[in-house]
């Protein structure tokens, strides 16, 4: 593809990307993808959510990513870090909820399927390319990129879509990026074998531990293999000395349930670091261009929606293109209706995480009451359905409110974050399946 036939150019190669690209490929329009790494690359993000089966569905992908035999997600549990209590959704068993099981991903082998299916539907796609930076005018875009040899070239596309995750090439470069006043978090992670996962279908749940002010994840990849991380205040993690491997043991220790799943486990290759600022920009859209996935905004991952929000985002992006295309306009108006749809859906997640982070959203949260269909509700929020309906709208809106009722009036019983004075009353605790 020469540099005057491109209809958009993709930055990014990751699920944003891979999805915008293939939805634009099938339908027939000229798309180059530039992509920094080479893949397969090691990434982070590897519980996905029930809804993006819909997504694999209308991209074609769904029977290529059976066949790498991802483990199979049926459900999500929380608890809490002493063990005293701790809650298991089931994902068919919310009343509103369409897509009933999820998958479980390394990211590597996950991110390289999507790229290869875009390629394979038509898309160009060149991995090891750097963007430098962009130029839009009334006619189109010019990027300028360094080719793996680091010669310069430079394309001309009638469209933009930045894909390019956290690295927010454009937002970067037209200074949109709003960093979260008070989520300046960092995630410390790593594989493991030999951590001690449930009995039966619950094997491949995802688990997610909460502490005070800091949270585990457990996600179980392979029958052999286990992803282990903390979420924890950047500020409070400079404070800690050691290795990275040291820190996250001593970690570990301070929760009875995080300690007893981990007694037995292996670090497999190295302990990773990666920053996990909450942010959004400003403006996701700009002239012929679209910002999908992380380069529209990233939040904590404590819900594991980023994977979803991308390849949703780059398929909403991606027929905003198609119909500006189509139309042989500049896409203003489309993109503008883009916007609105993608920041409301960032939004409804980011209410929810907010609210994850206090103590009367988790006292509601972890001891559920089948009150109007409240649990229900809650299940098709961890599904990933972004854009509720009224019967789920609604519902959460309740939800919320009782939130602040509880922060003053106790509906359900109080919780504590205090570890107990021995583990051993607390090495099976209880949970409630939702």
């Amino acid at each position: 593809m020469s540099a005057n036939q491109i209809d958009v150019l993709i930055i990014g190669g990751g699920p944003g990307g891979s999805s915008a690209a293939t939805f634009l490929a099938r339908a027939g329009k000229r798309v180059l993808v530039l992509e920094k790494e080479v893949f397969p690359r090691f990434h982070i993000g590897e519980s996905l959510l029930p809804y993006n089966h819909a997504i694999f569905r209308e991209m074609g992908v769904l029977p290529a990513l059976q066949a790498a035999g991802f483990p199979r997600k049926l459900a999500a549990q929380f608890h809490l870090g002493n063990g005293s209590l701790g809650t298991r959704f089931v994902f068919k068993d919310g009343k509103f909820t369409r897509e009933p099981e999820a998958i479980q991903v390394e990211r590597a082998v996950f991110d390289h399927v999507l790229l290869k299916h875009a390629r394979g539907c038509g898309a160009d796609v060149r991995e090891g390319w750097t963007v430098q930076r962009f130029e839009s005018d009334a006619t189109g875009v010019t990027v300028q990129a360094l080719a793996p040899d680091g010669a310069a070239h430079s394309f001309r596309a009638a469209f933009l879509i930045d894909a390019s995750g956290r690295g927010n090439v454009t937002g970067n470069q037209e200074g949109t990026r709003i960093v979260h006043p008070k989520w300046r978090k960092l995630a410390l992670f790593g594989h493991f074998t030999d951590v001690e996962l449930d009995p039966g279908e619950a094997v491949t749940d995802t688990h997610i531990v909460r502490l005070d002010n800091k949270w585990f994840w457990i996600i179980p990849l392979s029958p052999e293999k286990t992803s282990v991380g903390l979420v924890i205040d950047k500020d409070e993690f400079a404070q800690e000395k050691g290795s990275l491997e040291e820190i996250f043991r001593r970690w570990v220790d301070t929760s009875v349930l995080v300690k007893r799943r981990m007694r037995n486990a292996h670090l497999t290759g190295t302990m990773r670091t990666t920053a996990d600022f909450s942010y959004y920009n400003r403006t996701l859209v700009s002239k012929r261009l679209v910002r999908v996935g992380d380069a529209a905004g990233f939040m904590d991952p404590i819900f594991s929606a980023g994977v979803f929000l991308a390849m949703w985002s780059g398929k909403i992006g991606a027929e905003a293109v198609i119909k500006a295309l189509d139309a042989g306009n500049d896409g203003k108006r489309g993109f503008r209706k883009y916007e609105k749809r993608v920041r409301t859906g960032m939004m409804f997640y980011w209410k929810v995480v907010e609210n994850y982070y206090t103590t009367p959203f988790m006292e509601l949260f972890l001891q559920p009451r089948d009150h109007y269909d409240l649990p229900s509700a809650v299940i098709e929020v961890l599904a990933g359905h972004v854009e509720g309906h009224w019967a789920l709208r609604w519902r959460l809106a309740y939800f919320f409110l009782l939130v602040k009722i509880q922060a003053r009036f106790p509906l359900v019983p109080r919780i504590s974050f205090a570890q107990p004075k021995t583990s051993a009353a607390k090495d099976t605790p209880h949970v409630t399946t939702v």
